[in-house]
Protein backbone atom coordinates (compact mmCIF):
# COMPACT_ATOMS: atom_id res chain seq x y z
CA UNK A 1 0.00 0.00 0.00
CA UNK A 2 1.37 3.43 -0.88
CA UNK A 3 0.34 6.99 -0.39
CA UNK A 4 1.74 10.22 -1.68
CA UNK A 5 4.33 11.64 0.64
CA UNK A 6 2.29 14.75 1.39
CA UNK A 7 -0.53 12.57 2.73
CA UNK A 8 1.58 10.89 5.40
CA UNK A 9 1.65 13.70 7.95
CA UNK A 10 -2.03 13.78 8.95
CA UNK A 11 -2.41 10.00 9.50
CA UNK A 12 0.96 9.85 11.30
CA UNK A 13 -0.17 12.60 13.68
CA UNK A 14 -3.26 10.53 14.50
CA UNK A 15 -1.13 7.42 15.10
CA UNK A 16 1.25 9.52 17.21
CA UNK A 17 -1.68 10.65 19.37
CA UNK A 18 -2.70 7.02 19.86
CA UNK A 19 0.85 6.05 20.88
CA UNK A 20 0.65 8.97 23.32
CA UNK A 21 -2.56 7.52 24.77
CA UNK A 22 -0.91 4.08 25.03
CA UNK A 23 1.93 5.54 27.05
CA UNK A 24 -0.28 7.77 29.19
CA UNK A 25 -2.50 4.90 30.32
CA UNK A 26 0.25 2.28 30.64
CA UNK A 27 2.77 4.22 32.70
CA UNK A 28 0.31 5.50 35.29
CA UNK A 29 0.39 2.01 36.84
CA UNK A 30 3.41 2.86 38.99
CA UNK A 31 1.42 5.68 40.59
CA UNK A 32 -1.62 3.45 41.05
CA UNK A 33 0.45 0.76 42.81
CA UNK A 34 1.58 3.23 45.46
CA UNK A 35 -1.89 4.81 45.68
CA UNK A 36 -3.74 1.51 46.16
CA UNK A 37 -1.11 0.19 48.55
CA UNK A 38 -1.81 3.13 50.85
CA UNK A 39 -5.58 3.33 50.33
CA UNK A 40 -6.18 -0.40 50.90
CA UNK A 41 -3.22 -1.07 53.23
CA UNK A 42 -1.79 -3.74 50.90
CA UNK A 43 1.42 -5.71 51.12
CA UNK A 44 3.91 -5.55 48.24
CA UNK A 45 2.74 -8.69 46.43
CA UNK A 46 -0.95 -7.73 46.53
CA UNK A 47 -0.24 -4.19 45.32
CA UNK A 48 1.49 -5.60 42.21
CA UNK A 49 -1.74 -7.27 41.15
CA UNK A 50 -2.14 -3.92 39.37
CA UNK A 51 0.50 -4.92 36.83
CA UNK A 52 -0.78 -8.50 36.72
CA UNK A 53 -4.35 -7.47 35.86
CA UNK A 54 -3.11 -4.99 33.28
CA UNK A 55 -0.49 -7.03 31.43
CA UNK A 56 -2.06 -10.49 31.59
CA UNK A 57 -4.68 -9.19 29.17
CA UNK A 58 -1.99 -9.00 26.48
CA UNK A 59 -1.41 -12.74 26.77
CA UNK A 60 -5.09 -13.65 26.83
CA UNK A 61 -6.10 -11.26 24.05
CA UNK A 62 -3.15 -11.50 21.63
CA UNK A 63 -4.86 -13.99 19.29
CA UNK A 64 -8.49 -12.88 19.88
CA UNK A 65 -7.55 -9.28 19.03
CA UNK A 66 -6.25 -10.38 15.64
CA UNK A 67 -9.58 -12.12 15.04
CA UNK A 68 -11.44 -8.91 15.95
CA UNK A 69 -9.31 -6.89 13.53
CA UNK A 70 -9.93 -9.35 10.70
CA UNK A 71 -13.67 -8.88 11.20
CA UNK A 72 -13.89 -5.10 11.64
CA UNK A 73 -10.68 -3.90 9.94
CA UNK A 74 -7.71 -2.10 11.44
CA UNK A 75 -9.20 1.40 11.35
CA UNK A 76 -12.45 0.37 13.06
CA UNK A 77 -10.39 -1.83 15.37
CA UNK A 78 -8.69 1.27 16.75
CA UNK A 79 -12.10 2.69 17.65
CA UNK A 80 -13.10 -0.61 19.25
CA UNK A 81 -9.90 -0.66 21.30
CA UNK A 82 -10.46 2.89 22.54
CA UNK A 83 -14.06 2.13 23.51
CA UNK A 84 -13.04 -1.01 25.40
CA UNK A 85 -10.44 1.06 27.23
CA UNK A 86 -13.20 3.57 28.09
CA UNK A 87 -15.26 0.76 29.63
CA UNK A 88 -12.24 -0.11 31.78
CA UNK A 89 -11.66 3.48 32.92
CA UNK A 90 -15.32 4.09 33.78
CA UNK A 91 -15.28 1.00 36.03
CA UNK A 92 -12.93 2.98 38.28
CA UNK A 93 -15.85 5.17 39.34
CA UNK A 94 -18.04 2.46 40.95
CA UNK A 95 -14.86 0.80 42.24
CA UNK A 96 -14.01 4.00 44.12
CA UNK A 97 -17.54 4.39 45.49
CA UNK A 98 -17.61 0.72 46.60
CA UNK A 99 -14.01 0.83 47.90
CA UNK A 100 -13.37 -2.38 45.96
CA UNK A 101 -9.76 -3.20 45.03
CA UNK A 102 -11.02 -6.22 43.08
CA UNK A 103 -13.24 -4.02 40.93
CA UNK A 104 -10.32 -1.67 40.26
CA UNK A 105 -8.40 -4.70 39.00
CA UNK A 106 -11.31 -5.59 36.71
CA UNK A 107 -11.13 -2.05 35.31
CA UNK A 108 -7.39 -2.40 34.74
CA UNK A 109 -7.93 -5.72 32.97
CA UNK A 110 -10.51 -4.03 30.71
CA UNK A 111 -8.09 -1.20 29.93
CA UNK A 112 -5.46 -3.82 29.08
CA UNK A 113 -7.82 -5.60 26.69
CA UNK A 114 -8.56 -2.36 24.87
CA UNK A 115 -4.86 -1.53 24.70
CA UNK A 116 -4.09 -4.95 23.22
CA UNK A 117 -6.60 -4.39 20.42
CA UNK A 118 -5.40 -0.82 19.88
CA UNK A 119 -1.72 -1.74 19.86
CA UNK A 120 -2.27 -4.63 17.46
CA UNK A 121 -4.12 -2.25 15.14
CA UNK A 122 -1.84 0.79 15.16
CA UNK A 123 1.60 -0.84 14.86
CA UNK A 124 1.17 -1.78 11.15
CA UNK A 125 0.39 1.85 10.32
CA UNK A 126 3.85 2.92 11.47
CA UNK A 127 5.24 0.73 8.70
CA UNK A 128 2.85 1.55 5.86
CA UNK A 129 2.59 5.32 6.45
CA UNK A 130 5.85 6.18 4.77
CA UNK A 131 8.81 4.44 3.14
CA UNK A 132 9.52 1.02 4.64
CA UNK A 133 13.24 1.77 4.84
CA UNK A 134 12.54 4.55 7.35
CA UNK A 135 10.04 2.58 9.44
CA UNK A 136 12.56 2.02 12.26
CA UNK A 137 12.96 5.77 12.69
CA UNK A 138 9.19 6.23 12.83
CA UNK A 139 8.92 3.46 15.43
CA UNK A 140 11.54 5.23 17.58
CA UNK A 141 9.70 8.54 17.32
CA UNK A 142 6.47 6.80 18.33
CA UNK A 143 8.36 5.33 21.28
CA UNK A 144 9.42 8.81 22.32
CA UNK A 145 5.76 9.95 22.14
CA UNK A 146 4.79 6.91 24.22
CA UNK A 147 7.36 7.55 26.97
CA UNK A 148 6.78 11.29 26.91
CA UNK A 149 3.13 10.60 27.63
CA UNK A 150 4.20 8.33 30.47
CA UNK A 151 6.18 11.16 32.03
CA UNK A 152 3.18 13.49 31.80
CA UNK A 153 0.79 10.87 33.23
CA UNK A 154 3.04 10.22 36.22
CA UNK A 155 3.42 13.93 36.92
CA UNK A 156 -0.33 14.59 36.54
CA UNK A 157 -1.68 11.51 38.31
CA UNK A 158 1.10 11.62 40.90
CA UNK A 159 0.07 15.17 41.73
CA UNK A 160 -3.60 14.25 41.90
CA UNK A 161 -3.37 10.92 43.75
CA UNK A 162 -0.20 11.04 45.88
CA UNK A 163 0.05 14.70 46.86
CA UNK A 164 -1.85 16.26 49.74
CA UNK A 165 -2.46 15.55 53.40
CA UNK A 166 -1.91 12.16 54.99
CA UNK A 167 -4.82 12.34 57.43
CA UNK A 168 -7.56 11.35 55.02
CA UNK A 169 -10.15 8.59 55.16
CA UNK A 170 -10.18 5.74 52.66
CA UNK A 171 -13.30 7.18 51.01
CA UNK A 172 -11.60 10.56 50.60
CA UNK A 173 -8.50 8.90 49.14
CA UNK A 174 -10.46 6.83 46.62
CA UNK A 175 -12.56 9.82 45.57
CA UNK A 176 -9.36 11.26 44.08
CA UNK A 177 -9.63 8.89 41.08
CA UNK A 178 -13.19 9.89 40.13
CA UNK A 179 -12.46 13.18 38.35
CA UNK A 180 -9.34 12.03 36.47
CA UNK A 181 -10.91 8.80 35.24
CA UNK A 182 -14.16 10.44 34.19
CA UNK A 183 -12.06 12.87 32.14
CA UNK A 184 -9.98 10.02 30.71
CA UNK A 185 -13.14 8.12 29.76
CA UNK A 186 -14.51 11.15 27.90
CA UNK A 187 -11.21 11.59 26.02
CA UNK A 188 -11.14 7.92 24.97
CA UNK A 189 -14.74 8.00 23.73
CA UNK A 190 -14.06 11.25 21.85
CA UNK A 191 -10.98 9.78 20.19
CA UNK A 192 -12.90 6.64 19.22
CA UNK A 193 -15.52 8.77 17.46
CA UNK A 194 -12.84 10.90 15.80
CA UNK A 195 -11.04 7.83 14.43
CA UNK A 196 -14.34 6.39 13.21
CA UNK A 197 -15.17 9.56 11.26
CA UNK A 198 -11.73 10.45 9.92
CA UNK A 199 -11.11 9.91 6.21
CA UNK A 200 -7.32 10.18 6.34
CA UNK A 201 -6.45 6.68 7.53
CA UNK A 202 -6.17 3.93 4.91
CA UNK A 203 -7.22 0.37 5.68
CA UNK A 204 -4.41 -2.11 6.21
CA UNK A 205 -4.59 -4.88 3.69
CA UNK A 206 -3.10 -8.31 4.24
CA UNK A 207 0.00 -8.72 2.20
CA UNK A 208 1.34 -11.85 0.64
CA UNK A 209 3.49 -13.76 3.15
CA UNK A 210 7.17 -13.82 2.41
CA UNK A 211 9.40 -16.82 2.98
CA UNK A 212 12.20 -15.41 5.10
CA UNK A 213 15.47 -17.31 4.85
CA UNK A 214 18.53 -17.22 7.07
CA UNK A 215 21.59 -18.63 5.40
CA UNK A 216 21.31 -22.39 5.33
CA UNK A 217 17.91 -22.61 7.01
CA UNK A 218 14.58 -22.48 5.18
CA UNK A 219 11.25 -22.25 6.95
CA UNK A 220 9.74 -24.62 4.41
CA UNK A 221 11.69 -27.47 6.00
CA UNK A 222 9.93 -27.01 9.33
CA UNK A 223 6.60 -28.54 10.34
CA UNK A 224 6.05 -26.89 13.75
CA UNK A 225 6.53 -23.47 15.30
CA UNK A 226 8.44 -25.17 18.13
CA UNK A 227 11.18 -26.18 15.69
CA UNK A 228 12.48 -22.60 15.74
CA UNK A 229 14.79 -22.21 18.77
CA UNK A 230 15.48 -18.58 17.91
CA UNK A 231 11.74 -17.89 18.27
CA UNK A 232 11.09 -19.88 21.45
CA UNK A 233 14.18 -18.46 23.14
CA UNK A 234 13.13 -15.05 21.83
CA UNK A 235 9.73 -15.38 23.52
CA UNK A 236 11.47 -16.22 26.81
CA UNK A 237 13.86 -13.32 26.29
CA UNK A 238 10.93 -10.97 25.65
CA UNK A 239 9.20 -12.32 28.78
CA UNK A 240 12.34 -11.47 30.80
CA UNK A 241 12.77 -8.04 29.20
CA UNK A 242 9.15 -6.92 29.71
CA UNK A 243 9.33 -8.16 33.29
CA UNK A 244 12.41 -6.10 34.18
CA UNK A 245 11.06 -3.07 32.32
CA UNK A 246 7.80 -3.12 34.28
CA UNK A 247 9.60 -3.82 37.56
CA UNK A 248 11.97 -0.89 37.01
CA UNK A 249 9.21 1.47 35.88
CA UNK A 250 6.35 0.50 38.19
CA UNK A 251 8.10 -0.32 41.49
CA UNK A 252 10.34 2.71 41.73
CA UNK A 253 7.78 4.99 43.42
CA UNK A 254 6.92 2.40 46.08
CA UNK A 255 10.62 1.65 46.44
CA UNK A 256 11.36 5.31 47.08
CA UNK A 257 8.62 5.47 49.70
CA UNK A 258 10.01 2.34 51.37
CA UNK A 259 13.39 4.10 51.65
CA UNK A 260 11.74 6.97 53.51
CA UNK A 261 11.20 9.50 50.73
CA UNK A 262 7.91 11.46 51.07
CA UNK A 263 5.23 10.45 48.55
CA UNK A 264 5.24 13.97 47.10
CA UNK A 265 8.91 13.49 46.15
CA UNK A 266 8.76 9.79 45.23
CA UNK A 267 5.85 10.32 42.84
CA UNK A 268 8.29 11.78 40.31
CA UNK A 269 10.79 8.91 40.43
CA UNK A 270 8.97 7.00 37.70
CA UNK A 271 9.52 9.87 35.31
CA UNK A 272 13.29 9.43 35.67
CA UNK A 273 12.99 5.88 34.29
CA UNK A 274 11.01 7.14 31.31
CA UNK A 275 13.47 9.95 30.63
CA UNK A 276 16.27 7.34 30.59
CA UNK A 277 14.27 5.29 28.08
CA UNK A 278 13.75 8.33 25.87
CA UNK A 279 17.50 9.00 25.90
CA UNK A 280 17.98 5.38 24.84
CA UNK A 281 15.54 5.84 21.96
CA UNK A 282 17.39 8.92 20.72
CA UNK A 283 20.73 7.11 20.96
CA UNK A 284 19.23 4.22 18.99
CA UNK A 285 18.00 6.56 16.25
CA UNK A 286 21.47 8.10 15.91
CA UNK A 287 23.68 5.02 16.32
CA UNK A 288 21.71 2.02 14.95
CA UNK A 289 22.64 0.56 12.46
CA UNK A 290 25.25 3.03 11.23
CA UNK A 291 27.64 2.57 14.14
CA UNK A 292 26.38 -0.50 15.99
CA UNK A 293 23.97 -3.35 15.23
CA UNK A 294 20.77 -3.95 17.21
CA UNK A 295 22.12 -7.34 18.31
CA UNK A 296 25.32 -5.84 19.75
CA UNK A 297 23.34 -3.05 21.44
CA UNK A 298 21.07 -5.70 22.98
CA UNK A 299 24.12 -7.50 24.40
CA UNK A 300 25.56 -4.40 26.04
CA UNK A 301 22.11 -3.30 27.23
CA UNK A 302 21.77 -6.59 29.14
CA UNK A 303 25.24 -6.21 30.67
CA UNK A 304 24.45 -2.61 31.62
CA UNK A 305 21.25 -3.83 33.28
CA UNK A 306 23.17 -6.35 35.40
CA UNK A 307 25.77 -3.77 36.45
CA UNK A 308 23.26 -1.06 37.38
CA UNK A 309 21.02 -3.53 39.25
CA UNK A 310 23.95 -4.65 41.41
CA UNK A 311 24.90 -1.03 42.12
CA UNK A 312 21.26 -0.31 43.09
CA UNK A 313 21.33 -3.23 45.55
CA UNK A 314 24.60 -2.25 47.20
CA UNK A 315 24.11 1.51 47.46
CA UNK A 316 21.65 3.54 49.54
CA UNK A 317 19.18 6.40 49.31
CA UNK A 318 18.76 8.45 46.16
CA UNK A 319 21.78 6.80 44.50
CA UNK A 320 20.00 3.46 44.60
CA UNK A 321 16.75 5.00 43.29
CA UNK A 322 18.63 6.70 40.46
CA UNK A 323 20.18 3.35 39.46
CA UNK A 324 16.73 1.78 39.16
CA UNK A 325 15.73 4.73 36.97
CA UNK A 326 18.84 4.30 34.79
CA UNK A 327 17.67 0.79 33.94
CA UNK A 328 15.33 2.51 31.50
CA UNK A 329 18.38 3.23 29.37
CA UNK A 330 19.10 -0.49 29.00
CA UNK A 331 15.46 -1.27 28.16
CA UNK A 332 14.97 1.30 25.39
CA UNK A 333 15.84 -0.84 22.37
CA UNK A 334 15.30 -4.36 23.77
CA UNK A 335 11.84 -4.74 22.26
CA UNK A 336 12.99 -3.59 18.83
CA UNK A 337 16.13 -5.75 18.96
CA UNK A 338 14.55 -9.00 20.15
CA UNK A 339 11.71 -9.03 17.60
CA UNK A 340 13.72 -9.20 14.36
CA UNK A 341 16.06 -11.82 15.83
CA UNK A 342 13.12 -13.94 17.00
CA UNK A 343 11.07 -13.90 13.77
CA UNK A 344 14.07 -14.36 11.46
CA UNK A 345 13.52 -17.42 9.27
CA UNK A 346 9.90 -18.10 10.27
CA UNK A 347 8.41 -17.73 6.79
CA UNK A 348 4.86 -19.16 6.79
CA UNK A 349 4.97 -19.39 10.61
CA UNK A 350 5.54 -15.68 11.09
CA UNK A 351 1.98 -14.80 12.21
CA UNK A 352 1.93 -17.54 14.83
CA UNK A 353 5.40 -16.49 15.92
CA UNK A 354 4.28 -12.89 16.31
CA UNK A 355 1.33 -14.02 18.48
CA UNK A 356 3.72 -16.01 20.72
CA UNK A 357 5.96 -12.97 21.08
CA UNK A 358 2.99 -10.82 22.11
CA UNK A 359 2.22 -13.44 24.76
CA UNK A 360 5.72 -12.85 26.09
CA UNK A 361 4.38 -9.53 27.41
CA UNK A 362 2.99 -11.64 30.26
CA UNK A 363 6.40 -11.10 31.87
CA UNK A 364 5.02 -7.71 32.87
CA UNK A 365 2.14 -9.46 34.63
CA UNK A 366 3.98 -12.27 36.41
CA UNK A 367 7.47 -11.04 37.28
CA UNK A 368 6.42 -7.92 39.28
CA UNK A 369 4.29 -10.27 41.42
CA UNK A 370 7.40 -12.38 42.02
CA UNK A 371 9.28 -9.21 42.98
CA UNK A 372 6.51 -8.25 45.43
CA UNK A 373 6.42 -11.73 46.96
CA UNK A 374 10.21 -11.74 47.31
CA UNK A 375 10.23 -8.27 48.90
CA UNK A 376 7.63 -9.40 51.45
CA UNK A 377 9.45 -12.69 52.12
CA UNK A 378 12.90 -11.21 52.77
CA UNK A 379 11.60 -7.92 54.16
CA UNK A 380 13.52 -5.74 51.72
CA UNK A 381 12.27 -4.01 48.58
CA UNK A 382 15.91 -3.25 47.74
CA UNK A 383 17.36 -6.76 47.99
CA UNK A 384 14.39 -8.14 46.01
CA UNK A 385 15.81 -6.43 42.91
CA UNK A 386 18.40 -9.22 42.78
CA UNK A 387 15.80 -11.31 40.90
CA UNK A 388 16.43 -9.11 37.85
CA UNK A 389 20.03 -10.29 37.46
CA UNK A 390 19.20 -13.77 36.05
CA UNK A 391 16.58 -12.17 33.78
CA UNK A 392 19.18 -9.87 32.26
CA UNK A 393 21.56 -12.85 32.02
CA UNK A 394 19.05 -14.69 29.84
CA UNK A 395 18.66 -11.67 27.56
CA UNK A 396 22.45 -11.54 27.34
CA UNK A 397 22.60 -15.25 26.43
CA UNK A 398 20.00 -14.69 23.72
CA UNK A 399 21.94 -11.72 22.30
CA UNK A 400 25.19 -13.68 21.93
CA UNK A 401 24.07 -17.25 21.26
CA UNK A 402 20.35 -17.96 21.55
CA UNK A 403 19.31 -16.01 18.47
CA UNK A 404 21.73 -18.05 16.31
CA UNK A 405 20.21 -21.43 17.14
CA UNK A 406 18.37 -22.98 14.22
CA UNK A 407 17.85 -26.46 15.72
CA UNK A 408 17.56 -27.92 19.17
Amino acid sequence: MTQKKENYLGPLVIIGVLFFILGFVTWVNGTLITFFKKAFNLDNATSYLVTFAFFISYTLMAIPSSVVLKKVGFKNGMSVGLLVMAVGTIIFIPAAKMASYSLFLVGLFGIGIGLTILQTAINPYVTILGPRESAAARISFMGIANKGAGIISQVVFGGLLLAGTTNTTQAEELDKVVGPYLTLTAILVGLALLIRMTKGLPEVEEEEEEIITTGDTLSVSKTSIFQFPNLILGVISLFCYVGVEVIAGDTIISYGVSLGFPEEDARLFGTYTLVAMMVGYVMGIVLIPKFVSQQVWLKYSALFGILITLIAIFTTGFTSVLCIALLGLSHAIMWGAIWPLAIDGLGKFIKTGAALLIMGISGGAILPLVYGWLADSIGSTQQAYVMMVPLYLFVYYYSVAGYKKRSW
